[in-house]
């Protein structure tokens, strides 16, 4: 039998939602903080995948300004309807936490994609929506219950329908359920199916940590009244202890092949070196069958595996992403993120051709802003990154180099300043210098192996002849277990003036990743 690895989509993907338009399969993931938002992917084979573009790409589309760490845009869903594309989701406003949900349409899923369509009167998260056969739509969240909540983080499952024509939901808000399991929390991440006439209502519960699970239930109505599955949860790891190699899964979502199998896309986790989860929450594939009206998740296992027998479908695949960009492209590549929306014109392809150019911004990596840092994420437990930076520092304040990220308070860096090269620990907001070299040169070459959470950094005058700045660092205050939010590792190219005005910049000639799993 011909078989498959998981994780499908490795690093910081989590909270998949799946589509199938022919026999094109889309699958779109969250992005909280980062920007473009919401990367999309194509597939034929719901194995091999190929990034074609980032849902939320303008501005006006998406302001991140001030959004802390694991705010932002939560958990989306991709469908599509009568030749054009949906996806729905929540935006966490970063200075009042509300929770506002709106929905974006294009014709082409590279885009380009509408603004916003803010929904009045649309509370909770993850929002996803349900095009019925009778031509009506619906929306789906989570939301606090009407009669109050019975215990700490009790959610339940709301539905509303969709006025296409307004853009705003119309009519009842119905209750349809609060969960399967007594007392669990954090009942979200709601997709509503019709199979053989039954609407089945899917959802995450348990939080999105170890307990994490899904549930189902159906009804002959789509307003309820909605009957729990015997069997619920029909996936969870939480039973399986700490020592297997995938944790926290949860937050499916349903898909139907061409040749009529089903397949559920959910996100989950790797832990190494203990119970730490550096690439965050990843994007995995596990089949499903329907028995007596009921779905079941790996049928005689009942869990997701790290590899699986592929599905019935003529395999495809993508040219991969080179491992080093040169920066000779006229745009940049869709594996780099800014730290919320880029403001100003703090980086060029332009300015010296081959090169990214980035000019020092006042504001920090540590502080709540958008600072001169363009990122990707870290995909490989074990993995090498290298660039090659020419900077010429004029001041004490002035410094560039690579940065690797979990969030503002929880990070390391290697910075080259006046007269040295030093690496930084930052871990809960407080800052450690652990090395320091002098170096007097404008070309530097930089680079971080890690294997496992053992993490080795390097520097050279010239390329190749690398020396040591420190190795066997911990790499554990990477992980969201350690730092806290909901997002993976970065890593990426940094210049910063430290609250001072500078004209200053940092060219790169190169950044290469690679892993060595």
């Amino acid at each position: 039998m011909s078989t498959f690895k998981n994780p499908v989509i490795p690093g910081f993907y989590p909270d998949p939602s799946i589509c199938r338009v022919g026999d094109v399969y889309y699958l779109v993931t969250s992005t909280f903080e980062y920007f473009p938002g919401i990367p999309i992917f194509k597939s034929k084979d719901l194995v091999n995948w190929s990034q074609i573009g980032h849902v939320l790409t303008r501005p006006s589309q998406l302001n991140l300004d001030g959004t802390p760490n694991s705010k932002g845009i939560y958990a989306a869903t991709v469908r599509y309807h009568k030749s054009i594309f949906y996806v729905i989701t929540t935006f966490v406003e970063s200075q009042t936490g509300a929770r506002r949900n709106f929905f974006v349409t294009a014709e082409n899923p590279e885009g380009p994609w509408s603004d916003p369509y803010w929904l009045d009167d649309c509370p909770g998260i993850d929002t996803s929506l349900f095009f019925d056969d009778d031509g009506k739509v619906y929306v789906t969240a989570n939301r606090r219950p009407p009669g109050g909540q019975l215990y700490p983080k009790h959610m339940e499952i709301w539905l509303q329908e969709l006025d296409l024509e307004t853009k705003q939901l119309t009519g009842e808000k119905y209750s349809l359920w609060d969960g399967a399991l007594k007392y669990i929390h954090a009942q979200e991440a709601p997709h509503i199916y019709k199979v053989d006439g039954m609407y089945y209502l899917l959802i995450a519960e348990g939080g999105t940590g170890f307990t994490h699970s899904v549930t189902v239930a159906r009804s002959e109505s789509i307003t309820g009244p909605y009957e729990g599955a015997k069997t619920n949860p029909i996936l969870t790891h939480r039973h399986l202890g700490r020592e297997y190699p995938i944790a926290n899964v949860g937050h499916g979502d349903l898909v139907e092949t061409t040749n009529g199998e089903w397949w559920m896309v959910c996100l989950g986790s790797r832990p190494y070196g203990g119970m730490y989860r550096n690439l965050g929450r990843e994007t995995f594939l596990v089949p499903l069958k329907w028995e007596e009206g009921w779905p079941v998740v790996n049928p005689g296992k009942g869990i997701v595996e790290m590899e699986g027998g592929k599905p019935n479908l003529k395999e495809k695949r993508w040219s991969t992403e080179p491992a080093c960009d040169h920066f000779d492209l006229p745009e940049i590549r869709m594996q780099w993120n800014f730290i919320r929306t880029p403001r100003g014109d703090f980086w060029s392809l332009d300015d010296r051709p081959g090169y990214l150019r980035l000019h020092l911004k006042s504001e920090r990596i540590t502080e709540d802003v958008n600072p001169a840092f363009i990122g990707r994420r870290q995909c490989h437990i074990n993995f090498a990154a290298r660039t090659k930076m020419e900077f010429s520092p004029i001041t004490r304040s002035e410094v560039a180099g690579l940065v690797l990220l979990q969030n503002i308070d929880f990070q390391y860096r290697v910075e080259y300043t006046q007269s040295e090269i030093r690496l930084v620990k930052r871990e809960a907001g407080e800052e450690e210098i652990l090395a320091v070299q002098p170096y007097q040169h404008q070309k530097v070459f930089l680079k971080v192996e890690a294997y496992g959470q053992s993490y080795h950094f390097y520097f050279a005058e010239e390329q190749e002849k690398w020396k040591v700045l420190m190795e066997g660092v911990n790499g554990r205050i990477l992980s969201t277990d350690v730092a806290g939010g909901f997002t993976g590792a970065y890593m990426g190219m940094y210049a910063s003036s430290n609250g001072t005005d500078s004209s200053n910049y940092a060219d790169f000639d190169y950044f290469e990743y690679f892993g060595l799993d």
